[in-house]
């Protein structure tokens, strides 16, 4: 990684627009309490080791604590012109213990040193992702618990197809993001082979004690494979990846909050808070909130795409195309936190219509599949009760009767076995306590679903806790 910092190979400097193009320390900056920790545990290493002098372990870890203290006051302004953050860090070492700073970086590379850096980095980034997904999951399950009895539509291709609890449409995204939880907790289970170590990319010729460094900083192990541990970035492609499958699911959960929010459906209203008006029409109030993070979905799957295209011919190992890697995954995760926490506020402060809710499942064409059902327990076969139902349907479109008030002969004529009252049957709360199957919106099944999803979540908060 060629910089007028270090030299010998070279005759002269290098040109400064090659500087101005291949600076990264505007962005990498991020990474410097990760550089700083894995710097200090590089050094005690080396000193228990023998590599360096216990005095002279002790001073580098020294003089790194300053460092940390000045960059976290503020008070250290990084230099462009050095690179990187890790140059920068490293040159301010030297200003404080002199020559002995150019000892720290034995027995490591830039490629290993980054490498680890950015594994630290997102182990902690995926920790407080998951912080922020078990807060939007914990809004929905108390909406859940909160509008059990609410009642509305269920859509399939946007038609009313038929009735289900709105608890159990919450908790149908809490199920996706409850997933999503899952790939960020096994991505960050992926990073726990710790680079540092590796060298550029053949290890190194020093008594290096990687087990004890790797141990220092929190990882189960070194990694096994020096040309790996520089060389890949599937670390990082696979949390993006689940990042991106998240905001696919928070796009789709504010499409639907944008559609009910319309005056066509009229099933919701945002918080004044989490919506704006129009810079014309004073009438509207627009759902600011779903439609960025909808549009932002777009951003984080473009940042996973990026890197895709990055890494996807480089050989192995480091090549400097990999400086690419930090700017889509910080952006990635940026905004997919921004999105969660903004999500959970908008939804928590929703303004919930039951009644048009109610009336737009008060529809008893959406109790239709059930007069099949009951043809099936009476002995029909599926398809042919299908085919019955949808004679009683035409009749009811053709004499411009709702499906409720057909009355029991006619019903009886399409068959024997349909003999009841048909303004008790096509009731949504009957067809609702009807669905009593492991999944379904019958409310002691969502009941019990509430009850699943709260342990779920304490286990969820608990294990965050303990991450180190």
């Amino acid at each position: 990684m060629g910089s007028k910092t270090w030299g010998g190979r070279f005759a002269k400097g290098t040109a400064p627009e090659l500087e101005r193009f291949s600076t990264s320390v505007h962005f990498d900056r991020k990474l410097w309490r990760q550089d700083v920790r894995a710097s200090m545990a590089h050094a005690r290493m080396l000193g228990r080791q023998g590599i360096l002098s216990a005095d002279e372990a002790g001073t580098l870890v020294s003089g790194l604590e300053q460092v940390a203290r000045e960059l976290e006051a503020g008070e250290l302004e990084l230099d462009p012109g050095l690179e990187d953050i890790h140059t920068n860090v490293e040159h301010r070492l030297g200003e404080i213990v002199g020559p002995l700073a150019g000892k720290l970086h034995s027995g490591r590379s830039r490629n290993d040193q980054v490498a680890t850096d950015l594994a630290l980095w997102m182990r902690e980034a995926s920790a407080g992702l998951r912080e922020a997904l078990a807060d939007l999951r914990q809004v929905l399950v108390e909406r859940a618990a909160d509008e059990i009895d609410v009642i509305l539509p269920g859509y399939t291709h946007l038609q009313r197809a038929q009735p289900v609890r709105l608890a159990h449409h919450w908790l149908a995204y809490y199920e996706m993001l409850t997933r999503d939880d899952g790939r960020l907790r096994d991505a960050a289970a992926r990073l726990d082979a710790c680079p540092l170590g590796s060298g550029a990319l053949a290890g190194s010729t020093l008594p290096l004690d990687r087990e004890s460094t790797a141990a220092e900083l929190g990882f189960a192990r070194p990694s096994p494979n020096s040309l790996d541990a520089v060389a890949s970035r599937d670390g990082a492609l696979e949390l993006m990846a689940a990042l991106s499958i998240a905001m696919v699911h928070l796009s789709r959960l504010c499409e639907e909050l944008i559609l009910w929010s319309s005056t066509e459906f009229g099933f919701v209203e945002m918080d004044d808070a989490y919506a704006t008006g129009s810079s014309l029409m004073p009438q509207k109030k627009n759902p600011d909130v779903p439609e960025l993070v909808r549009g932002k979905t777009g951003r984080v799957v473009g940042d996973l795409t990026s890197l895709l295209i990055t890494v996807k011919g480089l050989p192995l190992a480091y090549n400097r195309d990999l400086q690419e890697d930090k700017e889509p995954l910080f952006d990635a995760v940026e905004t997919a936190g921004d999105c969660l926490r903004l999500l959970a506020a908008a939804v928590h402060t929703l303004r919930v219509r039951a009644d048009a809710m109610g009336r737009a499942a008060s529809d008893p064409m959406l109790v239709a599949t059930d007069l099949a059902d009951h043809l099936v327990l009476a002995g029909v076969p599926f398809r042919e009760a299908h085919g019955i139902v949808g004679k009683v349907v035409a009749h009811a479109i053709e004499t411009g009767i709702a499906l409720d008030s057909v009355s029991r002969a006619d019903l009886q004529a399409f068959h024997p076995a349909l003999d009841f009252e048909p303004a008790a049957f096509f009731s949504a709360e009957r067809s609702l306590e009807a669905r009593t199957s492991t999944g379904a919106p019958a409310r002691a099944q969502v009941e019990r679903a509430i009850a699943a999803a709260r342990q779920q979540l304490a286990a969820t908060r608990s294990e965050l806790e303990e991450t180190p």
